[in-house]
């Protein structure tokens, strides 16, 4: 399972980074970020990578459910980074996360503040960011789950697409192994530089820039970017208004309908 997997090779391209790194592939287990903060909090703190074939209880952002592969044929990825981490400051993290996902799988994706991806104007992938306090630092559990191959859309708020759309022969296997290192790589930036080098970057690959939004709050406006902080930027009637609450969920207004 783990030659499948790549996982001496994903181990040797990002142990130098961290040398106390390791890799775990796990048949089935409720939630990748579940375990890592269960272990985090038992004082497990090294820099791992932990990938489930199957999960009975992922979950995204909002308290909302990430259902995975229930045949473990491979259709979705869904896997956590866990590594201590003590950034001066921690905003944007999500965003520098998004962007190592898609500038490592393909230029035709595109980021929907505050964690998602998407292709099309449909959800590819989710991230979900925890921590749990280490002593002066604190543990940054960094889940990410990506739809392989097309699924089932009853009960989804947002139509799904897939990876096998832009990359027929795809596997799950050959996702992990291009964006480990990035992704890597991308968090220890993070923690030296923050979010606000990326933030031309991000808006290079912004799928609300320029577009009416209609947030959870009632607040509709035409999305403008991100500030140096990711905090996403709406151009309302009252001015422009900075959202920096990763609870406040953000959509593209729906087309306006011709009588």
């Amino acid at each position: 399972m783990t030659t499948r997997w790549q996982a001496e090779a994903i181990w040797e391209a990002v142990s130098p980074l961290w040398p106390s790194f390791s890799v775990e592939i796990l048949p089935e287990i409720d939630s990748t970020n579940s375990e890592l903060m269960r272990r985090a909090r038992a004082g497990q703190h090294d820099p791992v990578l932990l990938v489930a074939e199957r999960q009975t209880a992922g979950r995204g952002r909002l308290g909302r459910d990430w259902k995975s592969d229930v045949q473990g044929g491979g259709g979705t990825l869904t896997f956590s980074l866990g590594v201590p981490l003590a950034p001066a400051d921690w905003s944007g993290l999500s965003l520098a996360v998004g962007l190592a996902v898609v500038e490592s799988l393909h230029p035709d994706l595109r980021l929907k503040w505050p964690n998602d991806v998407w292709l099309a104007q449909r959800k590819l992938a989710g991230i979900l960011i925890e921590t749990a306090s280490v002593g002066d630092t604190r543990y940054a559990v960094i889940g990410i789950g990506i739809n392989i191959f097309p699924r089932d859309a009853t009960d989804l708020r947002t139509p799904p697409a897939a990876l096998q759309e832009l990359w027929p022969q795809v596997t799950a296997p050959e996702v992990l192994a291009r964006m480990a290192l990035p992704l890597a790589r991308a968090v220890q930036q993070f923690v030296v530089d923050g979010f606000g080098p990326l933030r031309q970057a991000f808006h290079a690959r912004d799928l609300l820039y320029g577009q009416t939004v209609v947030c959870s709050d009632g607040v509709t406006g035409t999305a403008r970017g991100v500030d140096a902080s990711g905090a996403l930027l709406v151009h309302t009637d009252q001015g422009l208004l900075k959202i920096n609450s990763a609870e406040v969920s953000v959509r593209p207004a729906p087309p306006a309908t011709v009588p």
